[in-house]
Order: C-alpha cells, then structure tokens, then sequence
C-alpha cells in the first residue's frame, strides 16, 4: 500500500478533528502524566490532547512515514515516533496513563488482541479512549460498494478494501473482559459539504485509498468519475446547495 497524503487528509482539519476534541473532553483524568496517541495521523488528534493537557508529556505513534514527517513539522513541542498497532507494543518500555486512537484501528486487524495490547499498556486506574468509524453505516459504503460491484471494476477491485471493524455488541464483551469501568456510545456528525466532489475529496484521502492503489492513472481517472456519479445520486442536495455528509462514529472509553 502506497503512503498515506497528509497533506489531503487536513484538507477537512476542522471536520476530523471534531471526534478526537469530542473524546478528548470525556476522558475524567485531571493530571496524566504521560498520554500516547495510537494512530495520530497529521497530529491534529495529538494537538487536541495537548491542549487539554498541557503539562503532560504526549506522545503521537502512526505507521505512516509521510503522516509522522507532518506531525513533526506542525508540533515541534511533541514527540512522534513510528508505530505499527498491530504489533509494537510490546517495545513500549514504559506504561501511560492515557491510551488514546481516533479514527485509527479500523485499520488494524484483530481487535481482541489490540485493545488487550492497549489496555497492558496503561498504569492502573489509566483510561483508554477510542473512536472508529462504522463504515458499513455510512452512504459512502453504500457508492463504494456499488461502484465496485459493477462489472466494469468487480474483478479489479474486489476485496481491496479489509474491514476488521466490529459490532458494538462484540466491543462491548471485549471490554468487559477488560474493565469494570467502561461505556460505549455512538454520534452521527451531519457535516456540511459545499460539494458532491467535496465528499470525494475527503473520501479519497481514507476510505478510498485501497482501491486506488490498486488501479493505475489513468483507471484512477474512471474510478474517480463514477465514484462522483454515484454520490451524485446517493447524496441529496439540500434547500442551501450544500450536502449532508453523514458520519457514524463509535466511541469507548475504559478505566484499567
């Protein structure tokens, strides 16, 4: 898989950010010492925590070299360190207070096993806090889904697209056998998009990436047009001329 663009993916900074400030501002702790960031992206989520915690030494950790290299330049009073979720945390050499991902382990494969490498990374009494997308929930699946399903792109694209998300009902037995402390709760954010091609723009820096990495310039060009057709028809033009971007999200939190 190519790397991830940076660069667009803060093209929506305010949008993107909003669910790590919205978790951020649920997490009870006063003083955390020490808080690490699974899957910090450009640094927007990591600046979200230092802003609640200011004294606290943070840490923001993603596999991406060109989302880390951002990091750094916008964040110089942070540390940003290369990190694979699905199996680096066993060279963490110390413990954190905070665990924090946003937007991040949809990504990662086999959650029982990460959020119990999550959780063995916190001291006691340390909170995790998470937020993922349901993306079999949201009317981009839908275009995605019919797009490549079409005959023109099945036998390409079929299966480019792994999705390890699961249900709230599964994460919440995960959780209990993790902590007596935790909750589960979801949010739909209604963001408004001046355009269709605003949609493909945010999409295509994410969701939308698997599948152009698997097509060359000029099918990326195809995909890309009837990506938009299709949303196009999936997406009602409101009374204002902007559209409706609606956005799952799941949220957790745990106290070890």
């Amino acid at each position: 898989m190519s790397d991830w663009n940076s660069e667009q993916y803060l093209k929506f900074k305010k949008e993107r950010t909003q669910p790590s400030t919205d978790l951020v501002n649920t997490i009870k702790l006063e003083t955390p010492k020490r808080i690490i960031d699974i899957g910090c992206g450009p640094g927007n989520s990591t600046r979200a925590l230092k802003n609640k915690y200011p004294e606290a030494e943070i840490i923001g950790a993603d596999f991406s070299p060109n989302m880390i290299e951002k990091a750094r330049k916008e964040n110089p009073d942070m540390e940003f360190i290369s990190f694979d979720a699905s199996k680096d945390f066993e060279k963490l050499e110390d413990k954190f207070d905070i665990v924090f991902s946003n937007a991040c382990i949809q990504w990662v494969p086999n959650h029982k096993k990460l959020l119990a490498d999550m959780m063995n990374a916190l001291n006691p009494n340390g909170v995790l806090a998470v937020q993922v997308p349901i993306t079999v929930e949201q009317d981009m699946h839908r275009v995605i889904k019919n797009v490549t399903g079409a005959s023109k792109w099945k036998e390409k694209l079929y299966g480019s697209r792994v999705f390890y998300t699961l249900s709230d009902y599964e994460y919440f037995d995960i959780l209990s056998d993790l902590s007596n402390d935790f909750k589960i709760w979801k949010t739909i954010y209604c963001h408004r998009m001046p355009t269709h091609r605003s949609i493909l723009e945010w999409y295509s820096s994410t969701g939308l990436k698997p599948y152009f990495d698997k097509l060359n310039d000029d099918e990326s060009v195809l995909f890309e047009k009837d990506i938009l057709d299709e949303i196009e028809k999936q997406f009602p033009v409101q009374k204002n001329g902007e559209i409706i971007f609606r956005f799952p999200r799941l949220f957790f939190t745990a106290v070890k």
